[in-house]
C-alpha cells in the first residue's frame, strides 16, 4: 500500500485500452490499496489503474463529501450494462492537475464489476449525480478515453490546457455522440435562457 505517481495528460500510457482482470489476486488488492491510498492524498473522487501507469480493467470511486466517512468503491472489469438522459458535467481529472472544462455525460447508468473479493455486483447511479459522472469518467479511462474527449466546446477546452501548461486538444479523438448531442442541446439553451434571465 502506497501513494502512487499519478501521470499526467500526454503520456502514452493513458491512451492504451487495458487488459481484463483474470483473477482478484494478491497483486490486484495491492493495486487497489494503492489506488485508494493515491487517490485520497490527491483529494480524488476517483481513480483508475492507467493513471498509475497499470493498465488493467481496476478503478476506484469515492463521492463521500467532509461530513460523511469515507466510503471506498471499487470497480474491477466493470461494464456499463444501462445507459440514459443526458447531463452537462464540469469536469476535472487528476491526470489534469488545475484543468476543468464543460463535458458531454449520461445521466444515469447501471455499471456490473467485481469488487474486491471478486464478488460481482451491480450498482445503479441516476439522475447526473457525481457518482454517475464519475462511474463514466473513471471507466473512460479504462478504454483510452479522457474526459476532454467529450468536450462540449473546445475552444475553451483548448485555453484551460495551455493556461494549465498541458498538451493541446487532440482534435481527432474527440467523440461522436449523436446519442447525447439532442439532450445536450435542450440544455443549453435552457442554461442560456436562465443566464439571460438572471442579466435581465
Amino acid at each position: 500500500m502506497s501513494i502512487k505517481k499519478v501521470v499526467k495528460y500526454g503520456t502514452p500510457s493513458l491512451r492504451v485500452p487495458s487488459k481484463e482482470v483474470h483473477k482478484v489476486s494478491q497483486k490486484i488488492k495491492v493495486l487497489v490499496d494503492d489506488l485508494l491510498d493515491t487517490m485520497y492524498a490527491q483529494n480524488g473522487v476517483g481513480l483508475a489503474a492507467p493513471q498509475i501507469g497499470e493498465n488493467v480493467r481496476v478503478f476506484v470511486i469515492d463521492v463521500s463529501t467532509n461530513d460523511e466517512p469515507l466510503n471506498p468503491m471499487v470497480f474491477i472489469n466493470p461494464k456499463i450494462i444501462k445507459k440514459s438522459g443526458a447531463v452537462i458535467s464540469h469536469e476535472g481529472c487528476l491526470s489534469f492537475p488545475e484543468a476543468f472544462t464543460d463535458v458531454k455525460r449520461y445521466a444515469n447508468v447501471m455499471v456490473k464489476a467485481l469488487d474486491r473479493n471478486g464478488r460481482s455486483f451491480v450498482l445503479e447511479a441516476k439522475d447526473g449525480t457525481l457518482l454517475a459522472r464519475c462511474i463514466q469518467h473513471e471507466f473512460d479511462h479504462l478504454d483510452g478515453i479522457l474526459f476532454i474527449d467529450h468536450v462540449i466546446n473546445r475552444f475553451d477546452a483548448e485555453s484551460e490546457l495551455s493556461k494549465n501548461n498541458l498538451p493541446p486538444l487532440e482534435v481527432e479523438k474527440i467523440l461522436d455522440e449523436p446519442d447525447l448531442e439532442p439532450e445536450i442541446e435542450k440544455l443549453l439553451e435552457e442554461k442560456a435562457k436562465k443566464d439571460d434571465n438572471a442579466e435581465n
